[in-house]
């Protein structure tokens, strides 16, 4: 047995030095590497400025996957971008601009109004429209499309002398609604008031009917104490008074309506303003049911 272990080494001896010294330092190379990859340190990656900026631009793309997901519906058609349309109060509104004069004293109101004409509220007594042959902003008791061509204002209004607001507020429907200010051209604000859907938002308004659809009177308040525009109304709609409170008193014109077709029939005159001493009402015009003028105090005139 010693025999041929001895023999078995001699013989493997020999072999080994009949191998090529290429093919054996290959051999150990593919040994080393397959045994010490792990330690094999890793070759800086060296970017110039040209191939930098292409790696950023390549991470702020969104990858295809994204896209794809945006672009395409379920049934495979490609989806189209849609613009957010304006609404305020839960109708939909255009923009519009009105212009008057020139230079830094120009004036520029930008304003909404309702795609769709909707009649404001009978009972409003002030209704706004922006005219479209004349191109101006108007305001109204009754209002007739059919004669005027008119858009309804709703939503954001801004009035602007050159750069500087002096008026911003809301409409609904062509009624004043929400906060209103007014600014002089200083920006100081001179005037605030608070509106609900055309009357003063803190009034007093009661109805004929349980429903509270047919307006009787509209007392307003603002700051705890009667103040601003006074309405009273005929069961039919039409109004029967109109006048202004000052602190509390009944100051300037107050004029009595007819029940029909708004035909006035008094005219008071009462103070000017709540800080003028106490006097009665004077009469200072009457009409008949025709419209036509039968008094005039020409002393009050």
């Amino acid at each position: 047995m010693r025999i041929v272990h001895a023999w078995l080494v001699v013989l493997g001896v020999l072999l080994l030095a009949a191998v090529p010294q290429e093919a054996q330092a290959q051999t150990i190379g593919k040994e080393k590497k397959k045994i010490f990859f792990w330690k094999k340190a890793r070759k800086p990656v060296d970017l110039n400025p040209v191939d930098s900026g292409a790696v950023v631009d390549s991470l702020d793309m969104p990858s295809l996957a994204v896209a794809q997901q945006d672009s395409v519906d379920e049934d495979g058609g490609k989806k189209k971008s849609k613009k957010k349309k304006k609404a305020y109060f839960g109708m939909r509104v255009k923009r519009g601009f009105a212009r008057q004069g020139k230079g830094k004293n120009q004036i520029v109101e930008t304003f909404h109004y309702l795609r769709e004409y909707k009649d404001p509220n009978p009972y409003v007594q002030d209704k706004h429209y922006f005219d479209v042959k004349k191109r101006k902003i108007f305001r109204a008791k009754a209002l007739d499309p059919k004669k005027t061509p008119m858009l309804i204002l709703h939503g954001p209004y801004t009035k602007k002398r050159g750069d500087v607001v002096i008026e911003q507020g809301y409409f609904f429907v062509g009624a004043k609604h929400l906060r209103w200010e007014t600014f002089r051209p200083d920006s100081t604000l001179t005037q605030k008031i608070h509106y609900y859907k055309g009357f003063l938002r803190d009034s007093e308004i009661s109805y004929y009917d349980a429903a509270k659809t047919k307006i009787k009177e509209v007392i307003p308040y603002q700051y705890g104490q009667v103040q601003g525009d006074y309405y009273k109304f005929y069961e039919n709609g039409q109004l029967e008074w109109q006048g202004t409170y000052d602190k509390g008193r009944k100051v300037g014109t107050w004029i009595n309506f007819y029940d029909f077709r708004g035909r006035r029939q008094y005219e008071f005159m009462y103070p000017e303003t709540g800080f003028d001493a106490p006097a009665e009402p004077v009469l200072v015009k009457q009409y008949n049911r025709s419209g036509e003028l039968v008094f005039e105090n020409k002393e009050k005139k």
